[in-house]
């Protein structure tokens, strides 16, 4: 019950505590913490050339060949609106399935993997430049908090945009 001690409180739930935490894969685009459902993450690569697209919306990057597939790469700075930033030996890319297919987010760093209770998430506040439609819930952890994205509504619009740029 104890904020800052949240967790051993985690640790001593009762036979259903399994069932009450997630795992989140956090990591930093500019000044904030994010984070997604590890079951969402596929891996986490170095960032790597890319091919640009075409006709692609502005926040796609390009294209990366990952063992035989052709994989749109998001910069999340640009979906965000966020200023660009010049990537660097911390840059990567996290890999995960959305909609049915496979892409890629640039993140300026990933952080670390965390077990949080479900009781930790609260529903999203009214948020500056990220649009309140890409957060699912903010984690409160010790010393910070932690924004989980919803990755289903951040490529909700351009899914077919996303799927010519795949396919290209």
């Amino acid at each position: 019950m104890d904020e800052h001690n949240g967790q051993s409180e985690i640790a001593n739930q009762p036979h259903s505590g399994v069932e009450h935490l997630l795992q989140i894969v956090s990591f930093k685009v500019g000044t904030e913490e994010f984070g997604l459902d590890i079951l969402r993450v596929q891996e986490i690569i170095r960032l790597q050339d890319l091919t640009r697209v075409p006709n692609s919306p502005d926040f796609v990057d390009g294209v990366i060949n990952l063992r035989g597939k052709v994989i749109p790469i998001i910069a999340l700075r640009k979906r965000f609106g966020l200023e660009e930033q010049a990537r660097d030996k911390e840059t990567r890319i996290v890999v995960l399935e959305v909609q049915n297919m496979v892409l890629g987010f640039i993140v300026d760093s990933v952080s670390e993997v965390l077990r949080i209770s479900t009781d930790t998430v609260v529903p999203p506040p009214r948020l500056g430049k990220i649009e309140q439609q890409f957060v699912s819930g903010v984690v409160k952890l010790e010393d910070r908090l932690l924004i989980l994205l919803d990755v289903d509504r951040i490529m909700g619009g351009p899914e077919t945009q996303l799927r010519s740029a795949a396919k290209a």
